[in-house]
């Protein structure tokens, strides 16, 4: 099956988040296409159905390596809004973009847990669904 044939509407009728971060000052100036990459992973989310006044960039964290707890505001809001149902996907990059340890990626995982919501990386989506009986990995 698809990336696009498990998105339902209820994840589209919830934000695309497309998170950019690169982890230090001398990566963002020297890594400018890796930037780029992330900023058109937009596209993705568009191709994915997202409207594009639905589609936001969070990218407060770049320079700001993903081991740094407490000091990626941008990672934290966007753990906010996963958290308050919000955020019907979350496009990266990869996963090292979103957390480099597992307290912060399991913590994002735990609250996404039940509500059904999308965190595709360019070769595979990686979800957590709700049942009646609790939250299973999907």
């Amino acid at each position: 099956m698809s990336d696009s044939g498990k998105i339902t509407s209820s994840h589209r009728s919830r934000a695309a988040v497309i998170y950019v971060r690169q982890s230090t000052l001398i990566q963002l100036e020297r890594n400018t296409e890796s930037t780029a990459r992330q900023y058109d992973l937009v596209h993705r989310a568009l191709q994915l159905g997202w409207p594009r006044e639905a589609i936001r960039v969070v990218d407060a964290d770049l320079g700001v390596s993903g081991s740094v707890l407490g000091q990626r505001e941008g990672f934290e809001s966007l753990v906010a809004e996963v958290a308050l149902g919000q955020v019907g996907i979350i496009v990266a990059l990869e996963a090292s973009r979103l957390a480099r340890d597992n307290a912060a990626w399991y913590r994002l995982l735990d609250l996404a847990g039940c509500a059904t919501r999308w965190s595709p990386t360019p070769t595979r989506c990686i979800t957590r669904r709700c049942s009646a009986t609790g939250c299973c990995s999907g």
